[in-house]
């Protein structure tokens, strides 16, 4: 039997980041979290930023913490699209830019236009997104950064440069940018040139489980890691996720359920057709070939944002979820991807405009309104994963949500009851257990991607939630919103 060893993954969320202990051998998978930090942005006069310098610093507190379980190697995974620039020096030409930033703000729309949107999509498959990469330097262009910048980093292959000093671009989440093809898993050059960046900026590609160096002296040292690689994991988390979806069945959907809901199918090959496009799905790169049909919905955004609004932490939330699934049924429901609800702010406030200007009574109280997000998240994740399987030919059997998202059980019982699907909730940790697992196959100890499901089923929580209710109840709430 193999011998356990264990794995450093650097998972960085959009609002908080955590380095985590994998030990991974033979019939074992366990996770220890090391360190926990917050991920806060910065609002500055020129707009909002990610305090990428902070987040550095925790990472290396982090992995500092990890030392003493002797890593094999370290691993670093983030959220998608946004990116750093470099100067010919190396050094970093400001903090890169937040996707909720309003730079992209009418400037997407155009730039879709002028480049024309069915030819966009044919090339990369790409949903329209206003914060997507290509878009945010469509608003970047002509700026003195990009004008001085000689390297293009995305948010993991930036925390890799500075953790081993080499340049490099992981291909799942390069493919979040809008300048990657979807089939042939290269650069698109003319895409970024189109929109005022240099095809120079774009780095050499990777595939996940690269080595992509040792740690450099100054962050060996600080972290007591000296000798240990970092390799290039699935660095988008959504990719990582979907790695660490326990799935024992081709047949199965997934949500990756967190600040996002990223909700959709496995597929061996992009799918770019026009109906493709106009239900806006994108094709994500994922391990081994694999692509990640999908679309994003808002998420558990809107229930942060609401807490943070009520100034109530994470620890009132189950309380809050208790009184909700006792709440009234269908009493007021919103479309998650209005646009109005995408910066932060007053949530419970813009939920209250919706109603209004839809006809309906707006929700009072805050069980209320966090029944209404969630029923709605739920019509959200009914109406995303029919589309797919009509899309796609397929037929769904079962629907995993992972992440934080499946320790709401009144969100994933709603889920089940939407689709008229079971719904198996669980791992939360399967970003981190995503990461890992591209580690642990790095070094010679799980196999294929059905092998290190196969783990992952075997050793991890998931609860089962089965539908109930009425399919017609949900046919007409959907209805209200305008989805059937």
């Amino acid at each position: 039997m193999t011998e356990p060893r264990s794995f450093a993954a650097v998972d960085l969320g959009a609002s908080s980041g955590r380095v985590v202990v994998g030990r991974v051998g033979g019939a074992e998978l366990a996770l220890e979290q090391a360190h926990r930090f917050p991920n806060e942005p910065v609002r500055l006069p020129g707009g909002l930023h990610w305090d990428m310098l902070g987040l550095y610093r925790e990472v290396l507190r982090g992995l500092r913490l990890a030392a003493g379980h002797r890593p094999v190697s370290v691993g670093v995974d983030s959220w998608a699209v946004d990116y750093g620039l470099l100067d010919a020096t190396g050094a970093l030409l400001g903090l890169p830019h937040h996707y909720r930033d309003t730079r992209t703000d009418g400037v997407a729309a155009r730039t879709a236009e002028e480049l024309g949107s069915e030819r966009l999509y044919a090339l990369t498959g790409m949903q329209f997104l206003p914060f997507t990469t290509v878009f945010q330097l469509a608003a970047a262009r002509d700026s003195a950064a990009l004008d001085a910048a000689a390297t293009l980093l995305l948010v993991p292959d930036l925390v890799n440069y500075w953790l081993t000093g080499q340049i490099g671009a992981e291909v799942t989440n390069a493919s979040t940018t809008g300048m990657l093809d979807a089939a042939t898993r290269a650069w698109l050059p003319g895409l970024a040139e189109a929109v005022g960046a240099r095809p120079a900026l774009l780095p050499p590609l990777r595939e996940p489980g690269t080595t992509v160096g040792e740690l450099l002296a100054d962050p060996a040292r600080s972290t007591g890691l000296t000798g240990t690689p970092v390799v290039s994991v699935a660095s988008h988390d959504t990719a990582s996720a979907v790695i660490g979806v326990p799935a024992t069945t081709p047949e199965f959907g997934y949500i990756s359920c967190g600040t996002w809901s990223l909700a959709g199918l496995e597929l061996d090959a992009p799918l770019r057709t026009e109906g493709a496009r106009r239900a806006n799905f994108t094709n994500e790169l994922g391990v081994d070939d694999t692509t990640r049909f999908l679309r994003n919905v808002m998420g558990l955004w809107l229930v942060s944002e609401s807490m943070r609004t009520w100034g109530l932490d994470a620890a009132a939330l189950p309380a809050l979820v208790d009184r909700a699934a006792a709440a009234p049924a269908f009493a007021a429901l919103v479309d998650p991807d209005d646009p109005r609800f995408l910066a932060p702010g007053d949530i419970p406030a813009r939920i209250d405009a919706y109603c209004r200007e839809t006809g309906q009574t707006p929700p009072r109280g805050r069980a209320a309104v966090l029944r209404c997000i969630l029923e709605s998240l739920a019509l959200a994740h009914r109406r995303t994963l029919r589309t797919a399987a009509v899309l796609t030919g397929r037929d769904l059997r079962v629907v995993h949500i992972v992440g934080g998202g499946a320790r709401n059980a009144l969100l994933c019982q709603l889920t089940a009851d939407a689709l008229g699907l079971p719904v198996l909730a669980g791992p939360v940790e399967a970003t981190a257990i995503g990461n890992v697992m591209v580690q642990a196959r790095a070094a010679g100890l799980v196999g294929d991607l059905a092998g290190m499901r196969a783990l992952i089923a075997a050793t991890q929580e998931v609860r089962r939630y089965e539908p109930r209710g009425a399919e017609a109840d949900w046919a007409a709430a959907a209805a209200r919103i305008g989805w059937e």
